[in-house]
C-alpha cells in the first residue's frame, strides 16, 4: 500500500464519525474478551485444582472464562439473566430472573463508582479540551474530599435538623470541595500560564502534596477522637446525600447520580454554547489563532484547570458524602480512572456518561468475581486492565493522529 493510501487510511480513522467510534470500541471491547478468554484458559491450566472449573475441547481448565466474564459484566448487574432462557438452544424462558430488581446491591456498587468517576472524567475531558494535561484529578479529589468533610463537621452544630438541615448542609458540602478542588487545580494552571512549567509534571506532583498532607492531617490536628485509624470526624447525618430507591447501606444516592448527570449536560452546554467554552475549545485546537483572535490563552489556560479541579473537588465531595461519611486516608484511584473515561470519551461530556458506566461496571464487577470464583485477584486485575487498554487506545490514537494531521497542515484528501 502507498504511502497516501496508509494516510488516507490513518485520516479515516482519525475523523471517523460518532457511530464509527462507538463501533470500534464495541470492537476493542469484544477484542479483548477474548484476548482475556484465552489469557483465563492458559491460566487455568497452568493452576493446579482439585476439579475443573470447565472442559473445552475434553481438556480440564481450572477457571471457565464464560463464568468468569459473567460475573464481571452481569454480576456487576445483580446477576438479571436467567439461566434457563437460552435462545440458541431453543429454550425461550423468561430472560429476567425471578425476584431480580435493579435495585440491588451489585447494581447499586455499579453506579456508585459510576457516579464518582463521570465527575473525575469530567474534571480530566474539560482540561483536555483547552489542550492542557491535568493528571492531577486525583489530588483535587482528595483535596475536595477533605474539605467537605472538615467543613461540614464544623457547620453540623449550628445546622437545623431535619431536611432544613439537609437543604443547608449538602449544597454547602459540595461548595466546600468544589471549592478547594478549583483553588488546588488553579496553582499547576498558575505555574503553566505565568511561568511555563509543565502541567503534566507540576500535576502529578501535586497528588503526592495532597495525599501526604491529607495523612498529616487525619493522623494529628484532625484526626477522630474515638478512633484508631486515619480519620475525620463523622459529617452529620443531615450532610448524607439521602438514598433514593436503593438501601442506605449500599453507599449510592441516586440523587448524587443525577447531580452528575446534569453537571455533565451543563459541561456540554458551557464547551459548546458559551463564550468561554469557545475560548476553552480554540486554546486547544491551535493557541497560536487564539492569541491573534483575542482570546487571553494565559487566563484561559488558569481557568481550564480552576474548572477541572473544581469538577474533581466535586468527586471528592460525593465520594466523603455519599460513600463513606468522612474522610480517610486510602482514597480510590478514581482521579486515574477518569484520566481513561476522558479519553474513552473523546473528551467529550456527553461521551463521559457512556464511558464511565463501563468502568463502573468493570469496578463492581471485579469485586463479585473476587467474592463468588476462585479465580486469584492479580488475574482479575490483568483482565480490568486488558478491557481499559483495548476499548481506551483506538480513541487515544484517534486524539494522537488528529494531532499528526494537524501538525502536518490540516486534512488530506483520501
Amino acid at each position: 500500500m502507498t504511502d497516501s493510501r496508509w494516510r488516507a487510511l490513518l485520516q479515516r480513522i482519525v475523523y471517523a464519525s460518532t457511530f464509527e467510534r462507538v463501533v470500534i470500541s464495541l470492537a476493542a471491547l469484544l477484542l479483548s474478551i477474548l484476548v482475556g478468554g484465552v489469557l483465563i484458559l492458559v491460566s487455568g491450566r497452568l493452576t493446579t485444582c482439585p476439579t475443573a472449573a470447565a472442559t473445552y475441547l475434553g481438556v480440564g481448565f481450572c477457571y471457565d472464562p464464560i463464568t468468569v466474564f459473567d460475573r464481571l459484566f452481569f454480576g456487576a448487574l445483580g446477576d438479571p439473566m436467567n439461566p434457563l432462557f437460552r435462545p440458541f438452544a431453543g429454550e425461550f424462558a423468561p430472560p429476567f430472573r425471578a425476584g431480580w430488581s435493579p435495585f440491588n446491591s451489585e447494581m447499586a456498587v455499579t453506579l456508585r463508582e459510576t457516579a464518582v468517576l463521570i465527575f473525575t472524567g469530567l474534571s480530566v475531558a474539560v482540561a483536555f479540551r483547552a489542550d492542557v494535561f491535568n493528571i492531577g484529578t486525583q489530588g483535587q479529589l482528595v483535596v475536595g474530599a477533605i474539605t467537605s468533610a472538615v467543613s461540614l463537621t464544623a457547620l453540623g452544630p449550628v445546622a437545623p435538623s431535619g431536611i432544613a438541615g439537609s437543604l443547608l448542609l449538602i449544597p454547602a458540602g459540595l461548595l466546600a470541595g468544589a471549592i478547594a478542588g478549583g483553588l488546588y487545580g488553579a496553582i499547576p494552571g498558575a505555574l503553566k500560564a505565568y511561568a511555563d512549567a509543565n502541567e503534566v509534571i507540576t500535576t502529578i506532583m501535586l497528588n503526592f502534596v495532597a495525599a501526604k498532607v491529607a495523612l498529616f492531617l487525619v493522623s494529628g490536628p484532625l484526626q477522630r477522637a474515638d478512633s484508631q485509624i486515619a480519620q475525620t470526624e463523622p459529617i452529620p447525618a443531615a450532610a448524607s446525600i439521602p438514598s433514593v430507591l436503593f438501601d442506605a447501606r449500599t453507599g449510592f444516592s441516586l440523587v448524587a447520580l443525577a447531580v452528575a448527570v446534569c453537571t455533565a449536560l451543563a459541561c456540554y452546554y458551557l464547551l459548546n454554547h458559551t463564550t468561554l467554552g469557545y475560548e476553552l475549545r480554540t486554546s486547544g485546537l491551535q493557541a497560536a489563532a487564539a492569541r491573534y483572535a483575542g482570546v487571553k490563552t494565559d487566563r484561559t489556560i488558569v481557568g481550564s484547570l480552576v474548572l477541572s479541579g473544581a469538577l474533581g473537588g466535586l468527586g471528592g465531595a460525593i465520594y466523603v458524602m455519599m460513600i463513606v461519611g468522612d474522610f480517610q486516608t486510602g482514597v480510590p484511584s478514581y482521579g486515574f480512572d477518569g484520566i481513561t473515561v476522558a479519553i474513552l470519551a473523546g473528551s467529550n461530556p456527553l461521551g463521559v456518561l457512556l464511558a464511565a458506566p463501563l468502568f463502573g461496571i468493570i469496578q463492581s464487577g471485579s469485586i463479585v468475581i473476587d467474592t463468588t470464583t476462585n479465580v486469584p485477584p492479580q488475574l482479575v486485575d490483568v483482565l480490568r486492565g486488558l478491557i481499559v487498554l483495548f476499548v481506551a487506545m483506538p480513541e487515544f490514537f484517534r486524539q494522537f493522529g488528529r494531532r499528526f494531521f494537524e501538525d502536518d497542515g490540516g486534512e488530506i484528501d483520501g
